[in-house]
């Protein structure tokens, strides 16, 4: 069984991964994109959900509370079109993704 992959976020960055074959849902807000995540997370079709990262520091946190619970789908948070390049910090990521 293949695994789809579907992309949660704004239009533009919705249509940009429509493009590459990746499905999508369209989330103007962040409680619609969250709304969104909780209905793919128990999709057992889909394998990767790609989130765009234009909803803030607080969805950012709520993301990862998600991905701390669970193994499938795999979760991953990419710039949204237009959005500003920063630094990741990824030992606080998995710091707070393992609760330590």
């Amino acid at each position: 069984m293949a695994l789809r992959v579907v992309a949660v976020g704004g239009r533009a960055f919705v249509n940009s991964l429509r493009l590459a074959g990746a499905g999508g849902v369209v989330a103007e807000t962040a409680e619609e994109a969250a709304r969104s995540i909780n209905r793919l997370v128990q999709d057992p079709e889909v394998g990767l959900i790609i989130v765009s990262d234009e909803y803030g520091e607080d969805f950012s946190r709520r993301l990862n509370e998600i991905r701390s619970r669970i193994t499938m789908p795999i979760i991953y948070q990419m710039p949204a079109p237009g959005s500003r390049l920063g630094r990741v910090d990824y030992r606080a990521m998995l710091r707070q993704v393992l609760g330590i």
